[in-house]
């Protein structure tokens, strides 16, 4: 399975397209994950057109007027192909990801999860992969402001196979 992952594309004017490059990027992609800072969901619509789409607000979505799109909710706890992942605009603490009897608490303490495999977040703008105790952590970055710069970024390719993920960031040219 092959996974488009994107965040932060923060195009406020409705007839605002995505880049080119970002549909090029995802070409042959089972799905695609945003996470979230979507601003406007003409976005949703145009991602749909190359794959499937879900979505996680963020906290700049909250002032927009995305309405009750069922693509788009809080958090997505996802289980793809023998791997759990969770999509989510924030990164969450690392101190509350603390493995107990192969669970691991949420942010909010307020129930407990699964560990996840992947953890698919945007919010900062910055691409990044690291390993967190076994958990692959994963910024896409963003295609249209990356570090706060209005220029073409990054997206990112999660491929999951046999229960193992892996992901490479995607410069946009």
């Amino acid at each position: 399975m092959r996974i488009g992952l994107i965040s932060d594309t923060h195009l406020a004017i409705p007839e605002e397209k995505l880049p080119s490059q970002v549909e090029d990027a995802f070409k042959g992609v089972d799905l695609i994950l945003h996470a979230g800072d979507i601003w406007i969901p003409s976005i949703l619509d145009e991602l749909e057109s190359i794959a499937p789409v879900m979505a996680a607000w963020g906290d700049d979505d909250m002032e927009t007027d995305l309405g009750n799109d069922p693509r788009m909710i809080k958090e997505h706890i996802l289980y793809l192909e023998g791997v759990i992942l969770w999509l989510m605009h924030q990164k969450p603490a690392y101190g509350v990801m603390v493995p107990r009897e192969n669970r691991i608490f949420s942010r909010k303490h307020d129930r407990e999860r699964e560990i996840p495999c992947v953890v698919v977040y945007g919010h900062t703008h910055k691409a990044l992969i690291e390993n967190h105790k076994g958990v692959l952590v994963v910024n896409p970055g963003s295609p249209t402001w990356p570090n706060y710069v209005p220029e073409l970024g990054t997206v990112a390719l999660l491929t999951i196979e046999s229960g193992k993920a892996e992901v490479c960031i995607v410069p946009l040219k």
